[in-house]
């Protein structure tokens, strides 16, 4: 039977975490300025999208960091 308790996060983990939020808010960028350049309705509708899946991702991200601060370690390891 698992445990329900939640643990800290390694620093591997909040490091994939970081670097998720990061690459999610580098896709969001791209799409943002495609989205700004193209002339094409299906193109700019289709990158809009992907903003909205990308911003939702990189939210869901930083509420897992937030749910998990306060099993934070307060001093370094």
């Amino acid at each position: 039977m698992q445990s329900t308790q939640t643990q800290p996060l390694s620093s591997k983990e909040l490091e994939y975490i970081s670097d998720s939020i990061s690459n999610e808010d580098l896709l969001i960028k791209q799409y943002a300025a495609t989205a700004g350049t193209t002339q094409n309705q299906t193109v700019r509708q289709i990158c809009e999208q992907q903003i909205q899946n990308h911003s939702h991702h990189m939210g869901a991200l930083i509420q897992l960091l937030q749910q998990h601060q306060q099993y934070a370690p307060t001093q370094p390891q």
